[in-house]
């Protein structure tokens, strides 16, 4: 379905819900609670007529048994991990959620219009529910004076992208269940590209760069795809990403890419199809680890990380971090493995102290 013109909620506050057409199914429990957003509400799903932006989403979470709740958005985002709660028990939760057209990859499908939530986990029970719009412009500083990012873009490929349909998970499409509320995931990424055709494409960078803002964090991961791209040309462009990052005030940061599952005999990936290494001989992770450091960019070297977390599990425990069971694909993650793959951006993203502490689950 194509999304269509919707009133922009201009005149909305922080402290005002967002209404849209009724739900006709929701719960006993659900229609003891009008008011707090759950008209917007069945038992599985939520809708908001919102215009794209980013928006707060205060939820509380229980019912008069034990549940277990976890909320999906938009394009199969994982906005909140499940949660249990005990008989009687109420929970209260915030995220923050970015509404965006196209919902999903930049080059896909429009998708509907408004923000979608879905009610999952094995026994989901919500209580109350409340979508405010985000304060975008504002800005927690630390210390230093260094802007803190309100969002995170996403400039990468398959691996890190909202993927359409399941089995297949971008590690990008599981990062927002690791952020608190005041901090979203923009995510930019697109299936099949490289860093020439992510920067050729208006569709992309060109899109991208106009939306950041002083202190946003932009996570760049390609490399999948620049299969027969020169090193000087790879090179080339992730230094005009970087630039053109910095250009409008944000945080530039370079992942290298996560690695394929490519087992040599020996029960280790060192070999240039599991290491990125293209046909032309170039390093691509070699070649991002010195972008970094000639141009004091934060690294965030995944290739490293999965390598040895792939290695520790072996041959077999391994399928199940990417889709050799289901289609026989040793680069694509499962659901499972994107999760595990944003565990460790989220935890580096602290580490190096580009997201604070208090920001993330």
């Amino acid at each position: 379905m194509r999304r269509t013109l919707i009133a922009v909620l201009a005149t909305l506050t922080a402290a005002t819900a967002l209404s849209a057409t009724p739900a006709s199914s929701a719960t006993p429990a659900q229609a003891g609670a009008r008011g707090a957003g759950l008209e917007n509400c069945t038992a599985t799903a939520c809708h908001f007529d919102v215009a794209p932006g980013t928006y707060d989403v205060h939820v509380r979470l229980g019912g008069d048994t034990a549940a277990s709740t976890g909320i999906t958005g938009e394009t199969r985002r994982t906005l909140l991990p499940e949660t249990a709660t005990a008989a009687g028990e109420r929970v209260a939760r915030s995220f923050t959620v970015n509404v965006r057209t196209p919902e999903g990859e930049p080059t896909g499908p429009d998708g509907t219009p408004g923000l979608d939530l879905v009610l999952g986990g094995s026994a989901p029970a919500l209580a109350g529910i409340r979508v405010t719009p985000a304060l975008a412009h504002a800005r927690i500083h630390s210390r230093g004076g260094t802007p803190i990012a309100r969002q995170i873009f996403l400039v990468g490929d398959s691996t890190s992208c909202d993927q359409p349909g399941a089995p297949y998970s971008g590690w990008g499409q599981q990062l927002p269940q690791y952020l608190r509320k005041g901090l979203s995931v923009a995510n930019y990424a697109d299936s099949g590209e490289s860093t020439v055709s992510y920067l050729d494409n208006p569709a992309l960078f060109a899109t991208v760069q106009p939306l950041i803002r002083k202190g946003d964090l932009v996570l760049i991961q390609l490399a999948h795809n620049d299969k027969q791209t020169d090193e000087a040309t790879y090179r080339a462009n992730l230094e005009t990403l970087v630039a053109g990052v910095r250009d409008r005030g944000g945080r530039p940061v370079l992942l290298t890419p996560i690695v394929r599952r490519w087992f040599n005999a020996d029960g280790t990936l060192n070999n240039d199809t599991a290491l990125l290494v293209n046909g032309l001989g170039v390093d691509h992770p070699a070649v991002a680890r010195s972008v970094a450091a000639a141009h004091d960019v934060p690294l965030i070297d995944m290739t490293a990380k999965t390598k040895a977390l792939v290695e520790s599990l072996g041959v077999e425990a391994s399928k199940a971090l990417y889709l050799y069971n289901e289609k026989r694909d040793n680069t694509h993650t499962s659901a499972h493995g994107a999760t595990v793959y944003a565990d460790l951006v989220r935890d580096e993203l602290v580490a190096q102290r580009l997201v604070p502490r208090g920001l993330v689950r």
